[in-house]
């Protein structure tokens, strides 16, 4: 594709957004001044993107236009040949962002998320393997520079949790984890399997862009809600207080509980967001089976039912089946290095919205 153009196009509207927020009176509406500065980063990004595109490309030709001129086993040759490696591998990458940049932006993708994991298939095992999913997402939280708030849990024997929900802040956190969402499946022996034979178990992750009230809105009458005395761990002070909630949202059936904080005003503002979340999410996937149905989406539908990676340990084999991606890194993806499974991801998106949008 010819970036040229599109290039241009972000240069020409930055100028116009810079215009815009320079007015005083823009900041006389909160929404829209937030809004320009949002758009602003964006374009200004994709401006300094378009750049380092220009440049690889000059770079490229330039290397490429010295392996024609010098013998090939000359030292400038073998200089050349490593610059054209690394130019051509940064070149993937800059394509791939500024593609992302002209293709239509999900206004979710900037938002903070709710991921819920749950145990499935496999008892204690699956319990155990979903702990160990919520800690690879710790990881990975940590190396992007995201902030965990645990909202919710459910322990289970040995460490395990039955279902465990917490929030993850950040920059673009829905933009790379919406990925996550639909059953991971792991073939492992378990700590509890004395033989030695090799278990199947499945975890469900669901991922939900936190959703703020005005996105959704919750009447009151809709709305049961009931409170009891928490249990489990956490403190003398959560279990002798009357500090659980649980919310069910009657017209859809949807049941919240939340017990982990210490008052009841919290967990009822944490089962409220998490109640807001779990609608936006259900209004987003009604949307997207409409669009899905049109362009047939085989990546990134956010489907729950739907198997979309197998961790094998005894094979160090991480396999995700929607982009028929196999690596041999499991120990490295379990430390929360997600990014070569991810980026892969984003990429096919990228390139079968883009084929739509062409047809």
């Amino acid at each position: 594709m010819d970036f040229y153009s599109h290039i241009d196009k972000f240069a020409n509207r930055l100028k116009e957004v810079e215009s815009a927020l320079s007015d005083p009176k823009v900041f006389d509406s909160p929404q829209k001044a937030q809004d320009l500065g949002r758009e602003y980063s964006r374009l200004k990004e994709l401006v300094n993107l378009g750049a380092a595109w220009k440049k690889n490309g000059e770079e490229l030709e330039s290397n490429k236009e010295i392996l024609k001129q010098e013998a090939p086993d000359s030292e400038l040759a073998q200089m050349a040949r490593e610059e054209v490696e690394r130019l051509q591998e940064e070149s993937k990458k800059l394509n791939l962002a500024l593609l992302q940049g002209i293709l239509p932006e999900d206004p979710a993708d900037s938002r903070n998320t709710i991921v819920e994991i749950r145990g499935g298939a496999g008892g204690t095992e699956s319990s155990l393997f979903a702990a160990d999913l919520y800690r690879m997402y710790i990881k990975y939280s940590e190396s992007q520079g995201w902030k965990i708030e645990d909202m919710d849990s459910s322990p289970s024997d040995l460490g395990g949790y039955k279902e465990i929900i917490f929030k993850i802040t950040g920059t673009d956190v829905y933009k790379r984890m919406k990925f996550e969402s639909g059953v991971h499946r792991v073939q492992r022996v378990p700590a509890t399997e004395a033989s030695g034979r090799i278990h199947t178990s499945t975890a469900t992750v669901a991922v939900l862009p936190e959703a703020q009230e005005v996105d959704i809105e919750i009447k009151p009458e809709d709305l049961e809600i009931t409170v009891c005395r928490a249990g489990g761990p956490g403190g003398q002070g959560v279990n002798t207080t009357d500090s659980a909630v649980q919310i069910n949202h009657k017209p859809t059936g949807m049941i919240v509980r939340c017990a982990d904080q210490r008052s009841q005003m919290q967990n009822r503002i944490q089962a409220m967001t998490i109640l807001r979340s779990r609608l936006l999410e259900r209004k987003i996937a009604e949307e997207n089976a409409k669009y899905s149905a049109q362009r047939k989406a085989q990546v990134g539908t956010g489907e729950r039912n739907e198997r979309i990676r197998t961790y094998n340990f005894p094979q160090c084999r991480v396999s995700d089946h929607r982009i028929e991606l196999t690596l041999y890194n499991i120990a490295a993806v379990m430390e929360g290095d997600l990014d070569c499974l991810i980026d892969p991801l984003i990429a096919a998106d990228v390139e079968e919205r883009l084929a739509y949008l062409e047809k």
